[in-house]
Parts: structure tokens; C-alpha cells; sequence
């Protein structure tokens, strides 16, 4: 028996290594936003793209596609830490785990990734909304132990204007990063003595205790399955952005999305026992990795691997980052969320278009995600009834004027 040469260039490692570095500094402040805006510890931010990476490099089908703590799953694991503590988050990422391992089993990928366009749109706006309101209460809440009462505010809005003003000018560059570096040493330098992120810590978090209810049955299992959801479509829809954009023109196969389902599904079984936030694709880190060449599974490996020497060497410094710096971050990425240029295209979409894309987004900050989701695909399905029945009725109308006739 023969095996296959395997072949990996120095170009490729190089690539590996830089996409896999740029990533990395990607995720540092942004994966402590979001777990902090969850209301876990920042740190479990992190530990989300440590514990899942080697198993979606080894099993996911897109070998430059990162993975990390999103937007996306925040209103399913925030609900669920302000009910239950991270013993909820632990219970609504298993759950969701499991039942996206069961869309992968029955084959449910490949309809998924088929969710409209105006509705993961819409979805994405309400999210974004969501995350620039809720950060300025906590920008407002923030404890100032001395200095001038406006220092979290003046360092929040500083983080959005560095992040603004990167993305501009070095759109390959950890924007985030950079501007959560000025704002500290802009705080030190102004004495401003802020509320911090406190020790971080490379340490394995212990297991997440909790006990199941019988009441989780109306709460968690719910909550589970509409992350599944949501993030099954934002694993899905990421991947054929990365694909696009890194010029991939290999025919994909139908079971390409089961697979990569599953592959996440595992993973984030291994998140959910630490009580850490679910992995999805993270399009910012992902075409980032593309941009700086990477081009198989190794630079997954090497996003993991330097945020751990980060949090393993880089820990003292990273606990005097300010929360308020974090409020920033994650307001930033709200704007971006909102996408400017799809309430601009409103007047020129289709009416099912629009009504599904407004009903999304606004259900997603008045009422919650799950209902969200479902209440624009159910847009489709009304239009597509009637469609239906006004073709049957045309059908019908003419089959009688001929007879007639």
C-alpha cells in the first residue's frame, strides 16, 4: 500500500503563521468583550477558541475557517447566566451542542445554510443594536475608584475612534487591539484608575456545576435549540464567505455543511462542560487568516497556540486592561453589526424582502432571538403560500375562460 506524499511548503507555514498570529490578536480583546458582556468571567472568552480549535482543525471542512465566542450566541448565553450563572451557560451550550451534532446526523446542513439572506441580515442589525445599547449602561455602570467620573466614557469613546480609524487605514491589522493598548496607556498616563479585567489565568477552568430542573425543559431546551440554530447558520454562511473571498473554486458537496455541523457541535461540547460561550465562525478572524495567506488547518492551530502563550505569558498585563476599553471594543462591533448599507437598500428590496429583514431586526431587541429567526423565515413561508394560491387561482380562472371560450 502506497500513501500520499504530503506536502507543505515553507510558503504555507508561513502563511499558517501569520493568519494564525493576526487571528489570535483579533480574538484577545474581543473574545474577553464578549464573554464579559455575557456576564462570565472574560477569560472563558478565550478559553472558547482554545478548547475547540484542534477539534474543528481536525474535523471541520473549511481549513481556514476560526472559530471563537460571536455576537451571534450572546442573547441565548446571557439569558441563560442571568437565570442560572455559568452553571446556565454550561446547560445551553451542551444542549445546543448536541442538537447541532443531530442537524449534522440527519443531514440538516445543507437546508440550513439556505436560511434567506434578509433574514440572517436583519438578525445580525438586531444583535448589533443590542450590543451598542447594553454598553452604554455598562459604560455609564463602570466604578471609577479615582479621577475624573467621565474617564470610562472618555476611554470607551477613544477605543471606537482608534477601532474606526484602523479599520480605515490598515484593514488587515488587529484593530481592536491597538486601540484597547492606547486606551490603557492613556489611562495610565492620565492616572485614571479604572475598573479592570482583573488576573487572567492559562489555567484550565474547573467544570461547570449545575443540576438539572424540570423546568429547563421550558427554558433551556428552547433557548438551546434556537442557538443551535442561529449559530448553525452563522457557521454555515461564514464558510461560504471565506470560501468566496479565498477564491476557492472547488464543487462543494451537499454534505460538506453536515460535516461541518458536526465537527462544531463536538467541539463545543468541550466548551459547555467549562461553562464557555459556544464557537462559531468569526468572519473578522477568519478572512484575516485568508488575507495573510493561510491556507490549511495548521493556522487554526496556530490561533490557539499564541492566544495561549498571550494568556500564558501576557497575563499580568492583560488583568489592568479596563472593562471600559472592553465596552468599547464590543460597542464598535455593534456598528459594524448594524450594517448602514442594508437599512440604505430598504426602499429597493422586495416587500417580503424588506418586512422579513425590519421584523427580524426589531424582534431581536423587543422580544428575543429565537422568535426573531422564526418569525422572518415565516415571511417566506406566508409569501410563498401566496404565490401559491394565486397561481392556483389564475390556473383555475383561465382552465374556466377557456371552457368558455
Amino acid at each position: 500500500m502506497t500513501f500520499p506524499k504530503l506536502r507543505y511548503s515553507w510558503k504555507a507555514l508561513l502563511g499558517d503563521v501569520s493568519g494564525g498570529v493576526i487571528a489570535a490578536l483579533i480574538a484577545l480583546p474581543y473574545g474577553l468583550a464578549m464573554a464579559a458582556l455575557m456576564g462570565l468571567p472574560p477569560v472563558l472568552g478565550l478559553f472558547t477558541s482554545l478548547l475547540t480549535a484542534p477539534v474543528t482543525a481536525l474535523l471541520g471542512r473549511n481549513p481556514v475557517l476560526i472559530g471563537g465566542t460571536s455576537s451571534v450566541t450572546i442573547p441565548f448565553v446571557a439569558e441563560a447566566v442571568r437565570q442560572q450563572g455559568v452553571g446556565g451557560a454550561a446547560k445551553v451550550t451542551l444542549v445546543a451542542a448536541v442538537i447541532m451534532m443531530v442537524f449534522s446526523v440527519l443531514r440538516l446542513g445543507r437546508y440550513i445554510s439556505h436560511v434567506p439572506h434578509p433574514v440572517v441580515t436583519g438578525f445580525s442589525c438586531g444583535i448589533g443594536g443590542m450590543m451598542v445599547l447594553s454598553q452604554i449602561r455598562a459604560v455609564q455602570g463602570i466604578r471609577v475608584e479615582s479621577g475624573m467620573a467621565w474617564g470610562p466614557v472618555l476611554i470607551a469613546v477613544l477605543v471606537i475612534a482608534l477601532c474606526v480609524a484602523c479599520a480605515r487605514y490598515w484593514p488587515r491589522g488587529p484593530a481592536p487591539l491597538i486601540a484597547v493598548l492606547a486606551a490603557m496607556a492613556v489611562a495610565m498616563a492620565a492616572g485614571w484608575r479604572q475598573q479592570e479585567v482583573g488576573l487572567l489565568s492559562l489555567q484550565l477552568p474547573p467544570f461547570a456545576g449545575f443540576a438539572w430542573r424540570p423546568s429547563d425543559v421550558y427554558t433551556v431546551l428552547p433557548a438551546g435549540f434556537g442557538l443551535a440554530f442561529v449559530s448553525s447558520v452563522n457557521i454555515l454562511l461564514t464558510s461560504r464567505v471565506v470560501e468566496h473571498f479565498r477564491g476557492w473554486r472547488r464543487s462543494l458537496k451537499k454534505a460538506d455543511a453536515d460535516a461541518e455541523l458536526g465537527a462544531y457541535g463536538i467541539s463545543n461540547v468541550l466548551a459547555g462542560i467549562f461553562g464557555a460561550p459556544m464557537s462559531v465562525g468569526i468572519p473578522a478572524r477568519s478572512l484575516a487568516n485568508v488575507r495573510c495567506g493561510a491556507s490549511t488547518r495548521m493556522s487554526n492551530l496556530f490561533h490557539a497556540a499564541v492566544l495561549a502563550a498571550v494568556l500564558g505569558l501576557g497575563s499580568g498585563f492583560l488583568a489592568h486592561i479596563p472593562l471600559a476599553a472592553l465596552a468599547g471594543v464590543t460597542a464598535w462591533m455593534g456598528f459594524c453589526l448594524l450594517d448602514w448599507s442594508a437599512w440604505k437598500r430598504i426602499p429597493k428590496m422586495r416587500k417580503a424582502d424588506a418586512a422579513a429583514f425590519l421584523l427580524t431586526a426589531v424582534l431581536v431587541l423587543g422580544v428575543n432571538a429565537v422568535a426573531a429567526v422564526v418569525a422572518g423565515c415565516v415571511v417566506y413561508a406566508v409569501e410563498w403560500i401566496y404565490l401559491r394560491v394565486n397561481a392556483a387561482a389564475s390556473a383555475s380562472l383561465n382552465s374556466n375562460l377557456s371552457e368558455m371560450s
